[in-house]
Formats: structure tokens, C-alpha cells, sequence
């Protein structure tokens, strides 16, 4: 069993003159689709509201064939909106909410231990790792996990919402520490890290929690191709030739995929640490290889439209 825990919402496009256009997003419920299309069963622990974008949420995951164990709450949905002017600009505006107390340890009627019991990997990252008080019950929850399975994390940083660099700094690094797992775009780690590297700040991630910390960490690079560090060394890939609809959700493709393959090698649970760490260069190229194309087929086409294992295999 594989676990997503984040923010589930709804994307908004409202444009001069017409009525809005509503999406399902978040990028951890991204992730969460990705894994089920390509074959895992996963679980997504997050919140939505008993309203009509609440039951777009759930109708999305259930379709998507992803467990959803918490039912809705009496708070409404999240929303992110974007509202374009006439020349197509984009001014945003959020309506977040972002608790989830049945995660925190000894919660009443959901304990999070059984929740999370069956879990071998856990996923995690977004606005649900930084906005209070939400953040502090997933990072409780990642500490419960952490004993039996793996940890992935995707910063995935929002700052339009998240405003304060050192909070969103100290927050990363909290998780970091604790991840088996690291993804993050170049444009994280320079917004996170000003003046820094990228690749720079990756190593010094790998090295966080000396034995204990990430196996691996990749940067994506857009169209510059993924950049990967393990303690073997490092490896990069080449995206592959596409023509690009839009870039929705790409990252969240790229990290579903890279978990997957993960999963397809029997590099999950806290048993297989040692082996996730013991990892080559030449597996850790094939791996973000295979990600880079899952990326790369869902740039192809508009929206956060993750690929299936058939399409991945052809």
C-alpha cells in the first residue's frame, strides 16, 4: 500500500466576461492519480469540503481508482484562483484550508497509526508540508511512518502563498531530513536558496541527515532534463522530444513515476533502506529516465493528465 498525504483543491480559471472554468488539483492528489494509473494501490489522506467542488475531488480520485479512508469535512473546499485579464495576465487568489487533525497521534475515531500501518511508502510535499496548522499534523505523521516505510517528499513551493522564504526554508528541511526520497525543481531550490546552485543545494540535502538522511535526490530542470544525486554519484537524463500542450502537472507525472519504478524494483519500506542507498548511478539514470518520460507525456497533453503504465510502455 502506498500513501499520499496533501492538499486536495480546486483550480479556478476565470476569465474577463465568462463564468469560471474549475479544475482538480494539488499536487500531492496529483502524485496520488499518477501511482494509481500506473498500477499501485494508493491511498490519498487529504480534505475537501461537502460542496459540489468537494465532490469533484472525491469523484476524481474514485475514478481514478485511489482510496480515499477520510470522508468529507463541514469546511468548504480549498480554491485556488486565477483570475486573467485582458491581456491574459494572471492575478491569483487563494481560499485555503488546510487541516488535517485525524493524522495527529492518538486522534479520536481515525487513529493515524492505522492508517498508516500498510504503508511502505509514503508521499508527501506541497502547500500541505508548509501551511499551519495542517503542516505540523503531516510531519507528525511522516515521524509515525518513518519506522516502516519509505519517505518521499516534493517541496513543490508556492511562494505566492507561502511568503516567507526562512519559514519555507526551515519547513523544507524539517522533511528533508527525514525523507528517503527528494524532488525538486531547479526554480525550488533557487527560491529556497537564493544565489545558490541548485545542484549545489541538493548535495547538501543528500548530506542532511548523514546515514539517516535522502537516498537520492533529483532536481528537474524543465526542458534541460532531470539531474539526479545519490551516494554513488550523479546522473542526468535527456527529455525526450515532445511537442508541449502546457506543463500542468508535469512535475507531479515526474514524481508518481519515479516513486513507481521505485516500487517496481522492491526499493520500498524501511527494510530496503540500505539497497535505496546502495543504489549505482546507472540505476539512478534509469530511473529518472523512466520519470523524464512520464513527464514528457503528460506535457503532450493539456492539463494534469498523468500517463498509464500501458502508455509508459509502449
Amino acid at each position: 500500500m502506498l500513501t499520499v498525504i496533501g492538499e486536495a483543491l480546486i483550480d479556478e480559471v476565470v476569465r474577463m466576461g465568462q463564468d469560471p472554468v474549475p479544475h482538480v488539483g494539488g499536487s500531492p492528489m496529483n502524485v496520488a492519480v499518477g501511482l494509481a494509473r500506473l498500477g499501485h494501490p494508493v491511498q490519498f489522506l487529504g480534505r475537501f469540503g461537502q460542496d459540489a467542488y468537494g465532490d469533484m475531488v472525491a469523484g476524481h480520485l474514485h475514478a481514478n481508482g485511489v482510496m480515499v479512508p477520510l470522508a468529507a469535512d463541514s469546511q468548504t473546499t480549498s480554491v485556488a484562483r486565477a483570475v486573467l485579464d485582458a491581456d491574459g495576465a494572471a492575478t491569483y487568489e487563494f481560499d485555503l484550508d488546510w487541516s488535517l487533525p485525524e493524522l495527529e497521534a492518538g486522534a479520536a475515531g481515525t487513529a493515524p497509526n492505522y492508517m498508516l500501518a500498510a504503508t511502505t511508502l509514503l508521499h508527501t510535499g506541497s502547500i500541505a508540508t508548509m501551511l499551519a496548522p495542517g503542516a505540523a499534523q503531516v510531519l507528525d505523521a511522516v515521524v509515525q511512518a518513518h519506522p516502516h516505510a519509505t519517505i518521499a517528499y516534493d517541496p513543490n513551493c508556492r511562494p505566492s502563498i507561502i511568503t516567507d522564504v526562512a519559514y519555507a526554508r526551515d519547513q523544507a528541511e524539517k522533511f528533508v531530513r527525514l525523507a528517503d526520497v527528494v524532488k525538486a525543481s531547479d526554480e525550488d531550490l533557487a527560491w529556497l536558496y537564493p544565489g545558490v546552485d541548485p545542484k549545489e543545494s541538493a548535495r547538501t540535502w543528500l548530506a542532511t541527515g548523514g546515514s539517516e538522511g535522502p537516498a537520492i535526490v533529483v532536481v528537474t530542470q524543465g526542458g534541460e532534463g532531470p539531474w539526479a544525486v545519490c551516494a554513488a554519484g550523479e546522473a542526468s537524463c535527456a527529455v525526450p522530444p515532445i511537442r508541449v500542450a502546457d506543463t500542468v502537472g508535469a512535475g507531479d507525472s515526474f514524481m508518481a513515476a519515479l516513486l513507481s519504478t521505485l516500487v517496481d524494483r522492491e526499493l520500498d519500506g524501511a527494510q530496503r533502506r540500505s539497497e535505496l542507498r546502495a543504489m549505482s548511478t546507472e540505476t539512478l539514470s534509469e530511473v529518472i529516465g523512466y520519470a523524464a518520460r512520464a513527464a514528457a507525456i503528460t506535457v503532450s497533453r493539456a492539463g494534469a493528465n498523468p500517463p498509464s503504465r500501458a502508455e509508459l510502455q509502449d
